[in-house]
């Protein structure tokens, strides 16, 4: 098993019903800056890696020609060919795969996407030069990892609330070795071979009527409260939410917006 819980498919597979629910609120706005990094048109085909539920193929298919999506969780799948379904989207492919061995033609895409799922990746310089390898010359690439938790006051709140069920929970310090770094962010994308990157910063902001209204959000998109309940049985998940519930009350102000912040690094393959 990788270091990394979030690394294998099953947390995503767990989590996958109310992440496709939920996770669009903080994840949309994101996408949509991502698309807009990208020069898309009706005749664009485009990869989008770790693809999740499809929150980037599904803004996507409305602006290009065809969308590859691709995941290594079953269930995140399921749920993006019914969203898709659902949308009546004809122009979305989606499979079950791993980023790090893309199953495309080399050359093949006008833009490819990874919106927080390479940084995820075992092995993040696969991810890169799989991207690179399949984006056709003049491409662009668009992938987006999370900023450090002590700049995102939402995350900061939700670590907060694991605290306080779980002692031995801390919230994650600064990794200055992952793609928290903007300067390892644009040298791992250089090192992939893309010219022209840019890491931009982007910050969006959630408001919750309530903190038992943030409490589900939370509880039904997060992966890692869903690696807890499933890992200590229902007895001590009952103790623990009733500990991470007045941790929200009594720190939460209904209605008060909390920030969390990406980096997004866009770069492009060079023509010819």
């Amino acid at each position: 098993m990788s270091a990394n819980p979030f690394a294998i498919a099953e947390p995503w597979d767990l989590v996958a019903d109310g992440y496709a629910e939920f996770a669009p609120a903080v994840m949309q706005p994101f996408s949509a800056r991502a698309l807009g990094f990208a020069s898309l048109s009706p005749v664009s085909e485009v990869v989008d890696v770790a693809a999740g539920p499809g929150t980037l193929s599904l803004l996507a298919a409305d602006q290009v020609a065809r969308v590859e999506a691709i995941d290594f969780s079953e269930s995140m799948i399921a749920l993006l060919a019914e969203n898709a379904a659902a949308a009546g989207l004809t122009n979305i492919a989606a499979q079950v795969g791993d980023g790090q061995a893309l199953p495309f033609d080399s050359d093949r895409f006008d833009a490819g996407f990874s919106m927080f799922g390479l940084m995820f990746f075992p092995e993040r310089a696969k991810g890169f030069a799989e991207l690179y390898r399949v984006l056709r010359p003049g491409g662009t690439a668009v992938v987006s990892s999370w900023a450090p938790v002590v700049e995102s006051p939402l995350m900061r709140m939700m670590f907060g609330a694991l605290a306080a069920a779980d002692p031995n929970i801390h919230e994650p310090q600064p990794n200055f070795l992952s793609l928290e770094n903007p300067q390892v962010f644009e040298s791992e994308m250089r090192g992939a071979g893309f010219e022209a990157v840019s890491i931009q910063r982007h910050s969006i902001a959630l408001t919750f009527g309530s903190p038992e209204e943030m409490w589900e959000t939370m509880v039904r998109s997060s992966a890692p409260l869903e690696l807890m309940r499933h890992s200590v049985g229902p007895e001590v998940w009952a103790e623990r939410a009733t500990l991470m519930k007045a941790f929200l009350v009594a720190n939460y102000r209904p209605n008060c917006p909390l920030s969390t912040t990406a980096y997004l690094g866009i770069g492009h393959k060079p023509e010819g």
